[in-house]
């Protein structure tokens, strides 16, 4: 049993760093290539929906410097993987705000998402500069004049997973994450692998998932 829709935080990326005595960007540059095994691994197993938290709005805050390369390596890493993209059926969706980005950046999403369009294996969203609650709040504001706001909120989570060790959602997903079941890793973000992903998998498969019903009878055995 495995998700129709996993989300994942991707926490630990400059800690990751840190702890080896490099620069903070050296983690984010690494878990640009742990994103490519996640999707690769995804869609092998047939898993249609995955989101990524890249960039919260909080994350403003951080040094100038480190969200400068942040934006270059989003548009760096869209560059290179759309082809691979295209191959596999993938289809990439960006969400959050788009005002307060590079405009570079900018155009490298939107040219990316008009030429995996047609992707049907895996729908992969990538959260930047996202907040739900900024989201849900847009959401609720428009829908007395237009219904079909609600409808801009992403399908429901079935599994969100975050590593690096910390244990809260950071304003992802909060809507959608109504029902998810959680996991929380240890391992920090570049060193996640696909046994890891395959332990939770396997854990998810276990839950009980009753969404508020009574657990189903087991019928007895003669």
């Amino acid at each position: 049993m495995l998700p129709s829709h996993l989300a994942i935080i991707m926490d630990g990326n400059g800690r990751w760093a840190n702890r080896l005595g490099r620069p903070r960007w050296m983690g984010h540059a690494r878990g640009a290539r742990t994103v490519r095994d996640v999707v690769e691994h995804c869609a092998r197993l047939g898993i249609p929906n995955l989101s990524l938290y890249a960039f919260s709005s909080d994350n403003w805050k951080r040094p100038r410097e480190e969200v400068g390369f942040l934006f270059e390596l989003f548009a760096s890493h869209l560059d290179t993987q759309i082809d691979t993209l295209v191959r596999h059926s993938i289809r990439l969706s960006m969400f959050g705000r788009r005002d307060r980005l590079p405009a570079t950046l900018v155009a490298a999403m939107e040219a990316a998402e008009a030429r995996t369009a047609g992707g049907t294996r895996l729908h992969l969203r990538v959260a930047i500069d996202y907040s739900s609650r900024a989201a849900i709040e847009q959401a609720f504001t428009q829908a007395p004049q237009d219904p079909s706001a609600v409808h801009a909120l992403l399908p429901a989570v079935d599994l969100l997973v975050r590593t690096g060790g910390e244990r809260r959602l950071s304003d992802f997903l909060l809507w959608e994450c109504a029902y998810a079941e959680l996991a929380f890793l240890d391992v920090a973000f570049p060193d996640l692998t696909t046994d890891h992903l395959d332990a939770v998998f396997a854990d998810y498969g276990r839950r009980d998932r009753r969404f508020g019903a009574v657990p189903t009878p087991v019928a007895e055995t003669a």
